[in-house]
C-alpha cells in the first residue's frame, strides 16, 4: 500500500497569475485541493520540500495528509506542472479523498527476478509494453507499485496481466482482454539475421522470376521468326506454282 506521507502547507489567500507569481518568487509552489464536493482551497507549498518529495519517485501515486490551519485532509496528486527548461514545479492539482472512495490511477511496474530469467540470460531483451499500469483504487488501499516476475521465461515469452497478483480491490480499467505487459524478445543480432535472410530469400525470388522471364522472351522471339519463316516459304510456293 503506498505510504502516506504528511505535508505542511499554507494557506494562499488569492487566485490568480499574481498572487502564483508572488509566491513562486518567495520559494512557494501555489496549489489547489478540489473534489468530495466541497469549494477548492488555495494553497501554498515550500518548493525545497515538494522538490525533495518529487525526486523520491512515486510522486503522482503518493496519498498526503496536507496539514492547514490545525486541519489534515488526505490527497492525491492529479496533476503538476514543470517549468519546460528548469523542470522546477510551477503549479500543482490535489483531489480530496473521502472514506471508501476509489480512484483510478496508473501504478507503475517493477520486474523482480531477471538472474532466474532463461530468455535473458540467453541473450534476450525485457521490452516493457507497460511502465504503468491504469487501476481502479480504493483511497484506503493504493498500491505504491506492482511486481510481476521473470523466473522461468523464455525469449518468446510473455507476461500478462493475469499472470500478476493485484491487492483486493484493485482492478486495472482494461478489463475486456488480458493485455500484455512486458515479453522477453530475442537479441538484436539474432533479428538482423532473420531480416538478412528474409532480404535475401526475397532477391533470389525476383532473379528466378527474371531469368523465367527472359526464356519464355527467347522462345516467344524463336516463335517468331519461325512464323517469318514459313511465311516467306508459302510465298516462294506460290510463285512456283504460277
Amino acid at each position: 500500500m503506498a505510504k502516506v506521507t504528511e505535508l505542511k502547507v499554507e494557506p494562499r489567500e488569492r487566485a490568480g497569475k499574481g498572487s502564483a507569481r508572488a509566491a513562486r518568487r518567495a520559494g512557494l509552489v501555489p496549489a489547489v485541493i478540489y473534489g468530495d464536493k466541497k469549494p477548492p482551497v488555495m494553497i501554498n507549498i515550500p518548493r525545497n520540500e515538494l522538490v525533495r518529495l518529487f525526486n523520491r519517485g512515486g510522486f503522482m501515486t503518493q496519498l498526503f495528509e496536507l496539514k492547514l490551519d490545525g486541519q489534515s485532509q488526505k490527497v492525491l496528486p492529479r496533476d503538476l506542472q514543470l517549468h519546460p527548461v528548469s523542470d522546477q514545479p510551477l503549479h500543482i492539482d490535489f483531489l480530496r479523498l473521502s472514506a471508501g472512495a476509489k480512484v483510478v490511477i496508473e501504478i507503475p511496474v517493477r520486474f523482480l527476478d531477471e538472474e532466474e530469467c532463461e530468455g535473458i540470460a540467453r541473450g534476450g531483451v525485457l521490452n516493457i509494453v507497460r511502465h504503468t499500469i491504469e487501476c481502479s483504487c480504493p483511497m484506503d488501499a493504493i498500491p505504491e507499485f506492482f511486481e510481476a516476475s521473470l523466473a522461468g521465461l523464455d525469449i518468446g515469452d510473455s507476461v500478462h496481466i493475469s499472470e500478476m497478483t493485484l491487492p483486493e480491490g484493485v482492478e486495472p480499467t482494461v478489463s475486456d482482454r488480458d493485455f500484455t505487459v512486458a515479453t522477453i524478445a530475442a537479441p538484436v543480432e539474432e533479428v538482423i539475421e532473420e531480416v538478412e535472410e528474409i532480404e535475401e530469400e526475397l532477391l533470389e525470388g525476383e532473379e528466378g522470376e527474371e531469368g523465367v522471364e527472359g526464356a519464355e522472351g527467347e522462345e516467344g522471339a524463336e516463335g517468331a521468326e519461325d512464323g517469318e519463316a514459313s511465311k516467306k516459304d508459302g510465298k516462294k510456293e506460290e510463285g512456283g506454282s504460277d
